[in-house]
């Protein structure tokens, strides 16, 4: 099979032709931007969604599911947002043959259908803090070229929706859910930038919003996750309230946090190389794969240690395969390594004799270990690839990212670290003429520890300012 395009220089020729060659998902699906997730696929979103359900429920969200038709009438009671998605909704107009009085929205995201039933959920400050969220799909009209699982119109996403007593306690909220998504993404892996987003492209109805973004392609921003503080601009529309410990009726305050299959589709191109998927432990379907390498004349008892390693394994909970396929090593070496398995156990006469293993991680490290503990020793190599794909992950990423001193030096190229004033004057000036935006302020200064994070001064005004800012492509 022909060798796959050059990651660095086609970016996205090689993220289509990975995912298709590993059939993770099949675009064919004859609605533009709906992608068939194939059982690979899905065994990954699996993985992906455990590890949400994981970090998220410890926080006290408890898992629910509302229906995904919306009624008009709630869409317009926040016109705010409502005008935020308008081009986006996709509407039911009949049931049948019968039009109907009232048109309903397929779910873009989910206040309009949770927040009226909150309303009758919180009464009192001891129905307070409610924690709810949902994993199911989204729909929006994506008129952008779509991309299987970084912009499609049916959206794999997770959502959590809180109800606060007040703002300081929506604030502690917003940084326990980014605290809860940097734990997502150190299993993935995953480094991020961190971004307060500037007053006038912050989620539709929302106080403040704050984004995480990954780099792709080399000069352009994904962003995989975010987290929203609404202060009471949805509570007073939707007429959520409660009565305090006095007897009095307040507002209270809300935020959202959500994550979207995007995540994965940064997985694939973070980690994703000339030889195919690689994927992190935690998320990988298949863990281990056991490839035993017999001679003729012991092929019965190098199947049998193999198969007994395979037992093992599986019985210490990991997620583990044996190919005893007739094909020859070489292809099947392949054919893993393009499914991102991150260990492969080779199995022939000499390990079965030693009672060993011989490791080869996806990077290509390889080493023998003892079967007497065998899980631990897996592990431990589990580990040890885990922390060595974090430690290239991040030098590459940090290495994409420009410090930019002078408005000159501003590019559609590269992502860049700029000071900012904040005003809104200088922002909107950083966008004229260049297909980058202001994403917002860096609320992670992971990047720059190696600069003492202070900024230089604003790069339109040149006044003096303590905040830096992303400035990057968006895709």
């Amino acid at each position: 099979m022909s060798s796959l395009p050059d990651k660095e220089k086609a970016f996205f020729e090689w993220y289509n032709e990975v995912l298709e060659r590993s059939f993770m998902t099949d675009k064919r699906y004859p609605v533009k931007g709906s992608n068939v997730w194939t059982p690979f696929g899905f065994s990954v979103l699996r993985q992906m969604d455990r590890l949400i359900r994981e970090k998220v429920e410890p926080l006290g969200y408890q898992e629910t599911i509302f229906p995904t038709l919306i009624p008009e009438t709630e869409m317009q009671k926040e016109a705010k947002h409502i005008k935020g998605f308008n081009e986006e909704v996709y509407w039911v107009t009949h049931g049948g043959k019968t039009q109907l009085d009232v048109r309903l929205a397929l779910r873009p995201t989910s206040e309009t259908a949770m927040y009226p039933m909150f309303a009758l959920w919180v009464r009192s400050h001891k129905d307070l803090p409610l924690r709810v969220y949902q994993i199911q799909n989204v729909f929006r009209y994506e008129t952008k070229t779509t991309r299987p699982f970084i912009r499609v119109r049916e959206i794999h996403f997770y959502e959590g929706h809180t109800v606060q007593l007040g703002e300081p306690e929506a604030d502690a909220q917003v940084k326990a859910d980014l605290d809860s998504f940097n734990a997502i993404t150190r299993a993935l892996c995953l480094p991020h930038l961190t971004d307060k987003r500037p007053e006038w492209d912050k989620f539709p109805g929302a106080y403040y919003s704050i984004a995480c973004e990954y780099l792709v392609g080399g000069n352009k921003t994904l962003q995989i996750g975010t987290v929203h503080h609404y202060k009471d601009n949805f509570a007073k529309p939707f007429g959520i309230g409660y009565e305090d410990k006095d007897g009095a009726r307040q507002s209270p305050h809300q935020t959202t946090y959500g994550i979207s299959e995007r995540l994965l589709g940064a997985v694939v191109a973070c980690h994703g190389d000339e030889r195919g998927l690689v994927w992190p432990s935690a998320v990988a379907p298949i863990q281990v794969v056991i490839i035993p390498i017999p001679k003729e004349s012991d092929m019965a008892s190098v199947l049998a240690y193999s198969e007994d390693v395979r037992q093992k394994l599986s019985s210490g909970g990991f997620r583990v395969a044996l190919d005893s396929s007739d094909e020859r090593p070489g292809a099947k070496y392949y054919a893993w390594e393009l499914k991102g398995v991150p260990l492969r156990l080779e199995i022939g006469p000499r390990e079965m004799n030693e009672n060993a293993v011989t490791v080869v991680n996806r990077l290509k490290d390889k080493a023998k270990i003892s079967c007497e503990d065998l899980c631990g020793n897996v592990r431990k190599e589990l580990e040890k690839f885990d922390t060595a794909l974090l430690a290239k992950a991040t030098a590459a990423f940090h290495g994409r990212l420009r410090i930019t001193m002078e408005q000159n030096e501003l590019s559609d190229n590269i992502v860049s670290l700029v000071g900012w004033c904040g005003s809104e004057e200088c922002g909107k000036k950083v966008e004229e003429g260049r297909e980058v935006s202001l994403l917002g302020t860096l609320e992670d200064f992971g990047p720059l520890s190696d600069r003492g994070g202070n900024p230089p001064p604003c790069i339109m005004c040149s006044n003096e300012t303590t905040q830096w800012a992303v400035v990057g492509r968006p895709l």
